[in-house]
């Protein structure tokens, strides 16, 4: 006999039904989604800045070759340009490559906290940020771990930003960088500590811009994610997107809209769409008030409330 579904397939699947309802054995992924308890009722917040929500980072190493990323949404383009640094072994400037990965995002998201809790466009790094590695990617920040995640912080600061609009009747390009810029010690000995810079700061433009557009995001939820560059990007689009939605309206977000948002890499939308319903469940397990439904058509979005309240400190001079 059919099931429910075949019989009608252009109906919307509760997002219930992706979710295993019985798990015989637990695995260490599901183990760390379905851990997330309602009873944390004070979690830490950390933040994303609303346009980085809708655009992102690549998801895995597009090669030194490639000098520039593009991410579209809608009517808006991210651009990303890989940068150089100056290393002192060479005493000259050197290629670094695109930002990629869980890392570089989850060094933003403890950036714009800082950031917004010191009301500072400084922020110091070596106390806060290995405190906050050890908290979200539950590594031991030493050695090899360290390397891999300032590696990403390099190549973030290192890197242009270019962010296009349109409308109807005209087209907008913002230029700009996330950081100023930050002072990296490497040690001639390869075997030597590795270390962080002191402090990194933002730009002017950018931190102005996060004080105005920050979205809350509940960090015990994204160090469940913190292994799932995809996923962190999920459940940052759903923070800042579903709570916004007017009441009475389920707006709905095309495939092939989604897989343009979330899609690089992937040859075929199906392939895409596989992908995105199991990355869907595991963010729905760590945002569980996210209300939408899948169908044919592609994801229809619900009004929710969002995975944390909004608890902005007041800005002073940076």
């Amino acid at each position: 006999m059919a099931s429910d579904t075949e019989k009608r397939p252009h109906a919307l699947t509760p997002i219930g039904e992706m979710v295993p309802a019985h798990l015989k054995r637990l695995s260490p992924l599901q183990k760390r989604l379905f851990g997330v308890r309602e009873s944390d009722a004070d979690p830490a917040i950390i933040y994303q800045h609303s346009v980085l929500c809708h655009t992102g980072l690549p998801y895995r190493n597009p090669g030194d070759e490639s000098r520039r990323w593009t991410r579209k949404n809608g009517f808006l383009t991210l651009e990303i340009a890989a940068g150089r640094v100056f290393d002192s072994r060479t005493q000259g400037f050197i290629d670094v490559g695109l930002p990629y990965g869980p890392k570089p995002r989850l060094v933003l998201y403890h950036l714009h906290a800082e950031a917004l809790r010191t009301g500072s466009a400084v922020i110091g790094l070596e106390d806060t940020l290995t405190a906050f590695i050890r908290r979200t990617l539950g590594l031991d920040a030493t050695g090899r771990n360290i390397q891999a995640v300032r590696d990403q912080l390099v190549r973030l600061a290192a890197a242009d930003f270019r962010i296009g609009r349109c409308d109807s009747v005209s087209s907008t390009t913002v230029n700009g960088r996330i950081l100023n810029g930050l002072t990296l010690w490497t040690p001639q000995d390869a075997k030597a500590r590795v270390l962080w810079p002191t402090e990194v700061q933002f730009s002017r433009e950018y931190f102005e811009s996060l004080a105005r557009h920050a979205v809350p995001l509940n960090e015990t939820a994204v160090a469940r994610l913190s292994h799932n560059a995809m996923g962190l990007d999920i459940y940052a689009w759903l923070a800042q997107r579903l709570h916004r939605i007017e009441p009475g309206r389920s707006p709905c977000v095309s495939w092939s809209s989604l897989a343009e948002q979330f899609g690089g890499g992937y040859a075929e939308l199906r392939a895409f769409r596989r992908v995105f319903k199991r990355t869907l469940a595991q963010v729905k397990a760590v945002y569980p008030d996210a209300q939408f439904e899948l169908g044919a058509g592609g994801m229809r979005l619900k009004l929710s409330r969002p995975p944390i309240a909004r608890r902005l400190l007041p800005l002073g001079p940076s």
